[in-house]
């Protein structure tokens, strides 16, 4: 079999293309492809299948891959040709087709049955598009110049058949000998006519005269207007928020089904929720942060309904634990502790009650088999970390170190942890099933899901445990200082190891994104900025601000004295104290400090060896309180101007972050604070762009390609200029939040948001919109008046008109998603809104660790009824082209 390819690409001098063929997953076959003339490449291949999969590269005289395609481009070849000419286009990310037909798009066309296109012996050319239309009653449809595609006719325009999800074909005969020129249009069905034409200038192709070869115009982008692009309007709400009316509370996975039916009611088309993975380290409250879990895969036991289990609960346990129940759902707000040690109680009662017929379940083997990779270790680590009071495996008396043979004996039935192996293993598969019902269910009234990928991993974790040489476990990842806290942030978790992850082509992430998939249509990416750079803290840190930017372009001792600046290590890269710092932090308490502090010849102060650093203080203080003087103590560590960092045997620097702001920096010369503040602009504004933008190309697009989901990514915070080019390149949604702009305006604009956005007007980790329109009268007052276009002074509480207008606003905007956390469309509305306002918050980042324990404060079932309520807001989405 022939196939002649042409693609049209702009190459510069020394330049050319490459036809690389996959064969799974990898590269089968390479092509030079040859220059033509006008921008035209081509290459002869003989081939031997009847379906291909392919990509192009540009390469440097070298063979250095300079650009390549995202995505493969896969064709099917009908029997009765033997060669094909194949007309292409370089296929980006970023074309809708690529970005837009995913699981969401799956789940709109739930009752999809792919047609056939019957090739004859006479036709000329196939012509294929990949075209995502999310309305069932669209379909494509092509007119073109000559009679054979209806000399422009509306009337008698070829229809296509989606052979596949998002993929249009049409065989045709064009005996014209003439250039031919056609458009692509929308058809609705139900009309029975042409509503569209794509915009743009004409498409062309070039007649085929060759007997026995039939031209494929392979086309990608349908060149959809904006508004007919799909958009959505959703909620966001944890599922541990879900209240209802026989629940034991927390919000479970089978509570999702009635939170569908209320999606489903109010047009909303998408449900977004929080991490659900187990969290479970030590059993307390502190297991309540979703961000922190024990293992990647594992599902979370709190969300087990203890009614749709396999089995029953044993007949003398059914009152006590109606009792427990009524006493747990009655309650404003989750008690994790009673939740937890209460499900389990029951989750072992029925296990052992059923042990036998549970050994014996098929299915359940079967669970075991296909996720035994992560199921074996996750099982284990859960004994031993119930064995020995601690998820900290470098503190047990065995199995500090894994090793895949010792742990796969947990599973076999002579060991002595074999049952208590099994239990963990048997609640991952209830959790599994329960998940996997209500996922199945939401999709079958056509609402999607979107999940929460965290950025970091716990470092107590499994995965810490079973791989560590895939992360940096001397190091803490965390945020700089932000609007929410001056210190920054420091989550504690291990940073990743990126050069080993690369090394099996991130074969780490591709198995995550394969299990996220299983229930998951979309993704929101946590702090996607971390596959740029992280932000990374030493072990010796408890605060974010002793962090830096990693990877980074460092300052070595070479550009200091390029820079002219006298750099002295202790000066530099110490506490900075003399007398007036220490009565500034210490006061009257001068002498109690001198405990940590010794007193220099020089008049100078420095920590004792056995203080120097912010853990060993914290450390300290835990078995021997301080009072007053230990926040000041471990806030004077940060009075440094740069950290260090070992890099191939060399220490290099990194400026703390706000150098300028340190009092270590007010006792410098003028000339020397003028040249640290050009050499900290430098740093943080300048020299590092590319680099991060390489690091999140390397990563980026593997990832991306591994999974189905539409991929979103939270870019809050300090965003470098290379992050919205990446995002924008790959096509992935970024976030809008009124209240957080990028830029330096006090709010953004719904109205000025592009397509490839969410937007929306509060999240888990801000305050709801009533409490924030307490926090700061003026900056509400602006808001009143310039955002909302409001005249007068702005009400002291924010009532449901203006909470209306609010949503309405993003609603009518131009992002591809607008989603709104489930208490801000009860604020819309003075009877359902909370009258506890202060407990419809989910997340304070500046309070770590933080007690996440919000519910609805109506159950799902009430809220089902508000039938005036619902309708309000099924209207507004309507109204809004959001459906």
């Amino acid at each position: 079999m022939k196939l002649y390819f042409n693609v049209g690409y702009s190459a510069k001098a020394g330049e050319k293309l490459l036809l690389a063929i996959d064969g799974e997953g990898a590269v089968l076959q390479s092509h030079i492809m040859f220059y033509a003339e006008n921008g035209l490449w081509k290459c002869e291949v003989d081939y031997f299948s009847k379906s291909i999969s392919y990509k192009y590269q540009l390469v440097d005289d070298r063979g250095n891959i300079l650009r390549e395609e995202f995505v493969s481009h896969h064709l099917n070849f009908p029997h009765n040709y033997k060669e094909f000419m194949i007309f292409d286009e370089w296929n980006n990310k970023n074309f809708p087709e690529n970005y837009l037909n995913n699981k969401i798009l799956y789940n709109k066309l739930n009752q999809f049955s792919p047609e056939k296109v019957s090739v004859l012996k006479k036709h000329t050319h196939l012509f294929r598009i990949e075209a995502p239309i999310y309305k069932p009653n669209w379909k494509i449809v092509v007119i073109g110049s000559t009679a054979s595609l209806g000399n422009w006719d509306y009337d008698k325009a070829i229809h296509l058949s989606q052979t596949e999800i998002g993929i249009w074909e049409a065989s045709v005969e064009i005996p014209e000998n003439e250039y031919i020129q056609f458009k692509y249009c929308l058809y609705d069905e139900e009309k029975g006519k042409v509503i569209d034409v794509e915009t743009g200038e004409n498409r062309f192709t070039v007649p085929n005269q060759m007997k026995d070869v039939l031209h494929v115009v392979s086309n990608h982008y349908f060149k959809f207007k904006l508004y007919q692009l799909y958009h959505d309007a959703g909620v966001a709400v944890p599922i541990f928020s879900l209240r209802t009316e026989d629940g034991f509370g927390v919000g479970e996975f089978s509570d999702m089904k009635k939170l569908a039916d209320w999606a489903k009611e109010t047009n909303l088309g998408i449900i977004q929720i929080l991490p659900i993975n187990d969290t479970t380290a030590n059993y307390s409250w502190t297991d309540s942060y979703p961000y922190a879990a024990v293992s990647i895969y594992a599902l979370h036991p709190k969300y087990i309904s203890l009614e749709n289990l396999d089995f029953e609960l044993p007949k003398d346990l059914v009152e006590e634990y109606k009792s427990e129940k009524a006493a747990l759902n009655a309650l404003e707000l989750i008690d994790y502790e009673k939740v937890i040690s209460s499900k389990w109680k029951y989750l072992k009662a029925v296990f052992n009650a059923s042990k036998d017929q549970i050994y014996k379940d098929r299915s359940f083997k079967k669970f075991i088999k296909d996720n035994e990779s992560w199921l074996i270790p996750y099982a284990a680590f859960c004994v031993l970390r119930d064995k020995y009071k601690t998820p900290n495996f470098n503190e047990w008396k065995t199995h500090k170190k894994y090793i895949a043979g010792k742990i796969s004996q947990f599973f076999t039935a002579k060991s002595k942890d074999y049952d208590a192996s099994m239990l963990h293993a048997w609640v991952q598969f209830q959790l599994h099933k329960q998940l996997k019902d209500a996922i199945d269910y939401t999709h079958s009234l056509g609402v999607s899901v979107k999940g929460d990928l965290p950025i970091g991993i716990y470092r107590h974790s499994v995965e810490a445990w079973t791989e560590p040489e895939l992360f940096g476990m001397d190091f803490q990842a965390g945020a700089p200082p932000d609007h929410f806290t001056e210190l920054g942030q420091n989550w504690e978790f291990p940073t990743y190891n990126w050069d080993a992850m690369k090394a099996d082509d991130f074969k780490w992430w591709k198995n995550r994104f394969k299990a996220l998939e299983q229930y998951f249509d979309a993704m929101r990416i946590d702090h996607i900025l971390g596959f740029f750079r992280i932000w990374r803290m030493p072990i010796s840190a408890t605060q974010g601000i002793l962090g830096y930017f990693y990877p980074a372009v460092p300052i070595t001792l070479e550009e200091f004295n390029a820079w002219h600046i006298p750099f002295n290590f202790d000066r530099y890269c110490k506490p900075f104290i003399n007398e007036q710092i220490l009565w500034n932090y210490f006061g009257e308490d001068k002498e109690k400090a001198l405990e940590f502090i010794d007193s220099n010849e020089d008049g100078m102060y420095s920590f004792k060896e056995e203080f120097n650093t912010q853990r060993k203080l914290s450390d300290f203080f835990k078995k021997n309180p301080r009072g007053t003087i230990e926040e000041q103590l471990i806030s004077l560590c940060t009075n440094v101007l740069f950290l260090i960092e070992e890099k191939a045997g060399q220490i290099v620097y990194h400026p703390r972050f706000n150098i300028y702001n340190t009092d270590s920096y007010k006792y410098l010369s003028d000339w020397e604070k003028k040249s640290i503040y050009d050499l900290y602009h430098d740093y943080f504004f300048r020299r590092q762009d590319y680099l991060w933008y390489q690091k999140a190309m390397e990563k980026l697009p593997v990832m991306l390609n591994a999974t189905k989901m539409l991929i979103c990514g939270e870019d809050l915070g300090m965003v470098p200029d290379c992050v919205p080019a990446v995002m924008d390149e790959l096509a992935i949604v970024a976030l809008k939040v009124q209240r957080m702009p990028s830029d330096d305006i006090p709010f953004y604009n719904p109205k000025n948001a592009g397509y490839l956005n969410v937007v929306t007007a509060s999240s888990h980790d801000s305050s709801t919109l009533r409490q924030w329109w307490k926090e700061d009268p003026a900056l509400t007052q602006k808001y009143f008046n310039q955002q909302l276009v409001q005249y007068g002074k702005s009400p002291e509480e924010m009532d449901s008109h203006i909470s209306g207008i609010i949503m309405k606003q993003h609603l009518y905007s131009d992002a591809m998603l607008a989603i709104f956390p489930i208490q801000e469309f009860l604020a819309t509305d003075e009877e359902l809104m909370n009258p506890e306002m202060d407990n419809e918050r989910i997340n304070d980042p500046s309070v770590f660790p933080h007690y996440w324990r919000y519910r609805m404060h109506l159950t799902l079932e009430k809220l089902k009824g508000q039938e005036n309520f619902n309708q309000k807001i099924a209207n507004w989405v309507k109204d809004s082209g959001r459906m």
